[in-house]
């Protein structure tokens, strides 16, 4: 079993930036990739960002050049810093780990006001 927890969400103005934290507990040898999903109201939950256990990282188009994954292997977490952030990046994140199937975290909210 494998507990997330997201942290870092808040308000914050377009333009400005946040750091997301996710922190995965539990019995854990070692976890495969970690990344990052967002839903907006209405809308599906989309792939943000995504890191391999060797650190090979994958972007969604939109976010490219802005936000910047990054993890921790021997502390289990991962971190998105977004930069440069738009209304439309407003969102419910949602943290993953795949250890022997995927683990989600409750998710923690983004919210840019314009």
């Amino acid at each position: 079993q494998v507990q997330l927890v997201e942290s870092g969400g808040g308000l914050v103005q377009a333009g400005g930036s946040l750091r997301l934290s996710c922190a995965a507990s539990g019995s854990i040898f070692s976890i495969n990739a970690m990344g990052w999903y967002r839903q907006a109201p209405g809308k599906q939950r989309e792939l943000v960002a995504s890191i391999t256990n060797y650190g090979r990282t994958t972007y969604a188009t939109f976010v490219k050049g802005r936000f910047t994954i990054s993890r921790d292997n021997a502390k289990n977490t991962v971190y998105l810093q977004m930069n440069s952030l738009k209304p439309e990046d407003a969102a419910v994140y949602y943290c993953y780990a795949d250890y022997s199937m995927r683990y989600w975290g409750k998710g923690t909210l983004v919210t840019v006001s314009s």
